[in-house]
């Protein structure tokens, strides 16, 4: 896995599967390397977001990738430990939004390395590691929801350090509803268009 650099940087198309309009564009540059590896995000749409933090690399400590951003109590991996085909691991944690510090929630997450594939992306040609990661009913901040539950097919390329798609998608219940009747959060990829 390429190891962070301050410069390194990523430009994203961020789409809505649905229909496959284009949403955003989102580049992400190191910032900081050292102890914490901090991430800085601008929006073409909105401008700065909030950044992501990893300390030590591979391990997140502020993932800005759902709303609202989570703030892990523990770094917590967000790829597979060993870049390995099979690779399985469950991870147990709690998480803050940012912003309220006095409360948190859990967070279940297992992570699952399932093929390397030959991707093309407008950014070139890679080989990846495609994982999944799968966190079934975790708790969320918002207490009208009766339960949630998230899932991402990432395609990691570790010469460039990052993934060259991620695909995530959302659902949840409020009270009274079965999942057949369920609401979506979002269910959006994330292409890369150039890195550096």
């Amino acid at each position: 896995m390429r190891a962070p650099q301050v410069g390194q940087q990523w430009v994203y198309a961020v789409r809505n599967i649905f229909n496959q309009e284009t949403l955003d564009i989102i580049t992400e540059t190191v910032v900081q390397v050292g102890e914490q590896i901090r991430i800085q995000r601008i929006s073409n749409k909105i401008g700065p977001m909030p950044d992501e933090i990893q300390g030590p690399w591979g391990k997140i400590i502020q993932d800005p990738h759902w709303q609202p951003a989570q703030k892990f109590i523990h770094p917590l991996p967000i790829w597979p430990e060993k870049l390995a085909l099979g690779w399985s691991g469950f991870y147990r944690d709690r998480y803050q939004v940012l912003g309220y510090p006095d409360a948190d929630f859990a967070w279940l997450v297992t992570i699952s390395a399932n093929a390397w594939e030959k991707i093309r992306t407008p950014a070139g040609s890679f080989v990846a590691l495609k994982y999944s990661s799968d966190s079934p009913y975790f708790e969320s901040n918002d207490v009208s929801r009766f339960a949630s539950l998230r899932n991402e097919e990432t395609w990691l390329v570790p010469e460039i350090g990052r993934w060259a798609i991620r695909r995530s998608m959302g659902r949840y219940l409020l009270g009274g509803m079965s999942w057949s009747g369920s609401f979506w959060e979002d269910y959006l990829e994330w292409e890369l268009q150039s890195w550096k």
